[in-house]
């Protein structure tokens, strides 16, 4: 009986240990140990493409679609035209006026023999039963859960597909921060839907998206893409003016991500700008650095565009605030969205550089998720995503370290409450 009781502590012992570790492993330290090339150099790009283990891909394709009433009727339009496959990675494929707009378009394309792929993150879309899917199942297409909570899976429960994709006949794609649900669609009940963009990919980067699908397919369903007609030679055809590659993360056993190298690289290398959005701004103590660097010694003008008090997840704001400060003093400027909840996920350098997709500025995807960017060396498309951000920046209201300073008692006890929480938002 005491070698049992001890045995059991034991197990428990374990069972905290694992689960303190969840929560509170200390973030890789990164650091950029020399100044990068010159962003707009060839070296630069080779050096990105190296660090990032994704291929250069020249002459696509890449079209801005601004908020759900321009992004949803171009991915509807262009299921609606497959002829050979529809592959959809959703973080979040809900029920309601959107979804089952999708799941019709969906049933149809499978109808008339079109191969149709889905793969739904278990825990991004709890609220969806599988029952949702199975019109769609009928009709021929398949459904893949990704990470569903199982014993055999216990121990992979914090990794999720955070990817928001779709790729039609392997030769157009879809990437961005929306998933597919009435939130983002402005005719949800009368709320100010959330503020997003997606990009519409053709040329040779799409062969980056349907390989970030295949990866959570094969992970999810068991099944490799290896129908030739899932790469066609035609998705390589120079269709455009945007050089650039897709950035496929996915967490290591070592901690590090090819997302989080990439958002260090790029940061060190800004030599007169950096514009973020991010829903879910928390910096670790390297970005930090590495943007109070760029302000304090090159002089660069950081601007970060976050969500105010219209946000999906207080607590995450909550956490976000609690880190301005270090920012602030430096002379980082923070400007907090006031009409709605803003879920833009892009970061532009220098008027050059465009890094769009679905990795928020926080630990949960740069260490936990699996996630996807498309990573543009293209001053127009910059120049394009430049005029949402300042169009955004005018409905935004500005941060002072003064102000920061002055927040309320309660605010700064829940934010340290929340700490434990923090590596989870």
């Amino acid at each position: 009986m005491l070698a049992l009781n001890i045995c059991s502590w034991i197990a428990l012992a374990i069972v905290v240990a694992l689960l303190l570790l969840v929560l509170f492993e200390p973030a890789l330290r990164y650091a950029v140990q020399q100044p990068p090339a010159a962003p707009d150099s060839e070296e630069f790009l080779r050096v990105v493409g190296a660090l990032a283990d994704a291929e250069l891909h020249r002459r696509s394709r890449v079209e801005l679609l601004a908020d759900g009433k321009t992004f949803y009727p171009a991915e509807l339009k262009a299921i609606g035209r497959a002829a050979h496959s529809v592959h959809v990675e959703a973080f979040i494929f809900d029920p309601g006026e959107v979804g089952d707009r999708f799941l019709r378009a969906l049933v149809e394309a499978a109808r008339r023999g079109v191969r149709v792929k889905v793969v739904v993150d278990a825990i991004g879309s709890r609220p969806t039963p599988d029952r949702f899917f199975q019109p769609l199942r009928e009709a021929g297409g398949q459904v893949r859960w990704y990470q569903p909570l199982r014993l055999a899976t216990f121990k992979r429960w914090n990794n999720r597909t955070h990817r928001e994709l779709i790729v039609i006949d392997g030769t157009v794609g879809f990437i961005g921060g929306a998933g597919i649900a009435d939130h983002w669609d402005p005719g949800d009940k009368g709320k100010p839907p959330w503020r997003d963009m997606m990009f519409r990919v053709e040329g040779a980067l799409v062969v980056g998206l349907q390989t970030a699908f295949a990866e959570n397919w094969v992970e999810s369903s068991g099944q490799i893409l290896s129908d030739p007609a899932d790469f066609p030679a035609a998705a390589r055809r120079e269709c455009g003016a945007t050089d650039g590659l897709v950035v496929i993360s996915t967490p290591t056993a070592g901690r590090s991500t090819r997302a989080r190298v990439l958002f260090q690289l790029l940061l060190a290398s800004a030599r007169r700008t950096v514009h973020i959005h991010s829903p879910y701004f928390l910096p670790d103590r390297s970005a930090t650095d590495e943007l109070t660097r760029a302000v304090r010694e090159r002089k660069v003008e950081v601007r970060v565009i976050v969500p105010g008090e219209a946000n999906n997840h207080p607590s995450a704001r909550l956490a976000s605030r609690r880190r301005y400060g270090p920012l602030l003093k430096a002379g980082v400027e923070i400007h907090e969205y006031q009409p709605g909840m803003i879920h833009t996920k892009t970061m532009t350098v220098d008027g050059r550089w465009v890094v769009v997709g679905s990795t928020n500025f926080d630990s949960r995807s740069f260490d936990l998720n699996d996630e996807v960017n498309l990573v543009a060396a293209d001053p127009d498309l910059a120049a394009r995503v430049e005029e949402r951000f300042t169009a955004d920046l005018a409905q935004c209201r500005r941060v002072t370290y003064e102000q920061w300073l002055r927040r309320p008692l309660r605010e700064r006890i829940l934010a340290t409450l929340g700490r434990i929480l923090e590596r989870q938002e």
